[in-house]
């Protein structure tokens, strides 16, 4: 689990690029009681919420940044307006250890590994580590905390730029313009050979509708292609407003004739289209890959290539960058690539520099960074504390963000805690970002954590309203309960809808594990760990016995069993802890099952 140092803002929801709270040199000021922690407290000899954001404070003279790789001269002038910089290209592993204990930031873009040996050589003295562009797969997100570092990056610089990659792709592709090039210079006029195809009236189904995503769109529609778009939880209305549909998956599958995939890499996404997928695809279907390689199955690719399902694709990423020279796919007849070009333009290149050097010089003069991607750490007993309703606060967020249907946009959310301390004994801020934690990055390759959650759901067009439910009792615990719901959507799982017409999930915690304990109007009680199963059934005799032995038939481990009714004889929810994820087969099984109405798998 992710550690959070809690930075007090008087309103986090103002948070904006534009708008940046002046922090203490240390993290720590203005808690809640119920939160408040001296400035460096050992425990256990961990460190504890020391990152040092004022230049005065901390340095003589200027601080020092090192820049690892190459930066735009607009990002490097605006460094050494604050900071003496310290251009280094090219550093060894032992070299850059060596250099980083007289640096206070380090600026990288992908090709340097800043890993926990990086951090302890620091000596304490890093204090922001910044990436030139969106992904922090190079950067041990884990070490930079516990040393209280700070991590930034720059998501928003590259959009335009890898847009237009895409729309370059899609073009060169429709045309063989990459193939017919080389043959004409390898003397050949094959005129006949490399008849293309129009793009005007095409249907162009974009997979993935966020910032470059959408900007993909306008361009097509400009080029005279239908538009339409699959991505669960981008708003409908920002959708409309450019004159794009948002479908299904399987929708946008059987009815594009070009597909451009814009999702980020994740457990869900991973080899998101495969044998299974292609199969449901229009036959002569051509796909533009300017994300990320692993949401194809690349041998799965190739396979419908010389298959004739899809007719050609252009790709600028892959599972393995570089690939391997003699890559089936890399060499395929029909495939057109690039050497992941998509932010390498001079202008997203200096919006790259620019944006992470006012990040680093920011986070330096203890500004808060809307894009940091970590947080320092909180004190040990007030995590002890809180840390069964944290991870129960983002395990109700996953939950509930998983049974939205696709096609209607998550735009807001109410969080209710039950609760029997007083306002100013409770602070739901911590709570409140792992909420949007959960509901966010399932979908998104966005970091979210305490100091960036607000900017995000903000960023997204999400809406998260909290009230406090006054509870008589004792308050030596923190809660009671945590109810999400998720307002205006449809759901995947019907009894998931309260009577009002929300998604609403609702869980507390017992003996210290997080427990779901209702679900629309059905009472549940089921441990939230591993993955759970929902079913609405008729409430017979047989029906656990039923599930249990399709699950244990595959070897399922079941870890919780809970059923919920109306009344004896009517409608039930059973909630079924699973360990392992059961196959599609033990699903299908399972929802054939005749006395069962409907049932959906949920991952944790």
């Amino acid at each position: 689990m992710a550690s959070f140092g809690i930075p007090t803002l008087k309103n986090p929801s103002s948070l904006s690029l534009s708008s940046k709270p002046r922090l203490p040199s240390v993290l720590s000021a203005s808690f809640p009681n119920s939160l408040r922690f001296p400035r460096s407290t050992p425990q256990g000899g961990r460190r504890l919420l020391i990152i040092t954001a004022s230049a005065a404070s901390s340095f003589s003279n200027k601080p020092t940044v090192l820049v690892a790789e190459k930066l735009g001269e607009a990002g490097l002038e605006l460094l050494k307006e604050f900071a003496n910089v310290d251009c280094s290209y090219n550093l060894s592993p032992e070299e850059l250890c060596t250099k980083i204990s007289l640096c206070d930031a380090l600026i990288v873009r992908s090709g340097t590994k800043v890993n926990r040996e990086v951090f302890e050589s620091s000596g304490g003295r890093l204090k922001v580590v910044g990436r030139a562009g969106v992904g922090i797969d190079n950067v041990d997100l884990s070490a930079a905390t516990e040393h209280g570092c700070l991590v930034v990056n720059a998501p928003t610089a590259n959009t335009v730029a890898a847009a237009e990659h895409g729309i370059a792709l899609l073009a060169a592709m429709a045309r063989n313009v990459a193939q017919a090039d080389a043959s004409v210079k390898a003397g050949k006029w094959q005129r006949n050979k490399y008849v293309g195809v129009s793009l005007v009236g095409k249907t162009l189904a974009v997979m993935g509708f966020g910032k470059v995503g959408s900007e993909v769109a306008r361009r097509a529609k400009g080029l005279g292609m239908h538009v339409i778009a699959h991505d669960p939880y981008a708003p409908a209305d920002r959708a409309r407003a450019i004159g794009v549909e948002l479908v299904s998956f399987d929708e946008a599958l059987a009815t594009a004739d070009f597909i451009s995939l814009h999702m980020p890499l994740t457990p869900a996404t991973n080899k998101m289209l495969n044998d299974e997928t292609f199969a449901k695809m229009k036959k002569g279907v051509r796909i533009v890959n300017v994300a990320r390689g692993g949401v194809i199955d690349e041998e799965a690719l190739v396979r419908a290539l010389d298959d004739g399902i899809v007719a050609q694709a252009a790709l600028d990423v892959f599972s393995q960058e570089p690939p391997k020279p003699d890559s089936k796919l890399v060499q395929h007849e029909r495939v057109t690539v690039t050497p992941h070009l998509g932010a390498s333009t001079m202008e997203a290149q200096e919006g790259v520099a620019i944006e992470i050097a006012e990040a680093v010089v920011g986070a330096l003069k203890g500004e808060l960074a809307a894009t940091a991607v970590n947080a320092p750490m909180v004190p040990a007993e007030v995590l002890t504390e809180l840390k069964p309703y944290v991870e129960l606060a983002e395990k109700l967020g996953r939950l509930a963000v998983q049974l939205v249907a696709g096609g209607s946009g998550v735009k807001t959310v109410k969080v209710s805690y039950a609760t029997s301390r007083a306002p100013d004994d409770f602070d739901s801020r911590l709570l409140r970002a792992m909420i949007t934690k959960g509901i966010i990055e399932p979908i998104s390759s966005v970091f979210v954590n305490l100091v960036n959650a607000d900017f995000t759901a903000k960023q997204r067009g999400l809406r998260i309203t909290e009230e406090r439910v006054l509870l008589d009792g004792s308050p030596e615990s923190p809660l009671e309960s945590i109810q999400v719901q998720i307002e205006n959507v449809e759901s995947k799982f019907a009894s998931a809808m309260s009577e009002s017409g929300e998604i609403r999930v609702e869980g507390r915690v017992k003996d210290g594990v997080p427990h779901l304990t209702k679900v629309g109007s059905f009472e549940v009680d089921v441990s939230l760990e591993g993955s759970i199963i929902l079913c609405r059934q008729v409430d017979q005799p047989g029906m656990i016995g039923t599930v249990g032995s399709i699950l244990g038939e595959e070897n399922v481990n079941v870890s919780f069993m809970s059923v919920g009714r109306v009344a004896p004889r009517k409608h039930a929810v059973m909630a079924i802890g699973v360990d392992d994820q059961p196959s599609k087969e033990s699903l299908k099984r399972i929802g054939e099952v005749p006395a069962i109405e409907e049932f959906v798998f949920l991952k944790l």
